[in-house]
């Protein structure tokens, strides 16, 4: 499929409405699998939780992305939420630089790549892909998981910023 450029009126009304949605603060993750090249990540920002039993999540691809055919083919993946400090590997893995190298991740079996020093980390299988607009959801049964302390990185008209833990 095809995307013709917009009117310029139209991409003035798109632009608009990005910024609306950037109202929303979310969080910041990193989507890591195995593609035939090795493995790769990509930032995301569109993360929720779907069910508890069974345990499933959803992240949103577009379908314009150079990395969308080895997210769409993989079967698994580990979605990783970032810490406050992680604005870099944020912006790593959302400008292009996909590529994981050794010292970005560590092997697990039957996972895809983990990265290190993150809040929460979820390995899943894929429990369904969805093609809606421009993306592809992707919803993933949620086999393990982990989770630690810390401050946690968001995103919140278009920059970055900290969601910190309330002081009891």
């Amino acid at each position: 499929m095809t995307l013709e450029p917009l009117p310029d009126h139209a991409a003035a009304e798109t632009l608009a409405y990005r910024r609306a949605l950037g109202t929303f603060a979310t969080g910041v993750c990193v989507v890591t699998a195995d593609g035939p090249q090795g493995p790769i990540g990509l930032t995301v920002n569109s993360f929720t939780s779907v069910s508890l039993q069974p345990r499933l999540i959803l992240w949103c691809l577009d379908e314009r992305s150079e990395r969308a055919p080895v997210f769409a083919a993989a079967e698994r993946f580990s979605l990783h939420m970032l810490a406050a400090g992680d604005r870099d590997r944020a912006n790593r893995f959302a400008r292009g630089d996909w590529a994981l190298q050794d010292r970005d991740h560590v092997r697990q079996p039957d996972s895809a790549p983990h990265l290190t020093q993150v809040l929460a980390r979820f390995d899943c299988v894929i429990h369904e892909r969805l093609p809606m607009g421009d993306h592809i959801i992707i919803v993933g049964r949620v086999e393990r998981f982990e989770a630690g302390p810390g401050d946690g990185l968001t995103y919140f008209r278009g920059r970055y910023g900290i969601a910190a833990e309330e002081a009891s």
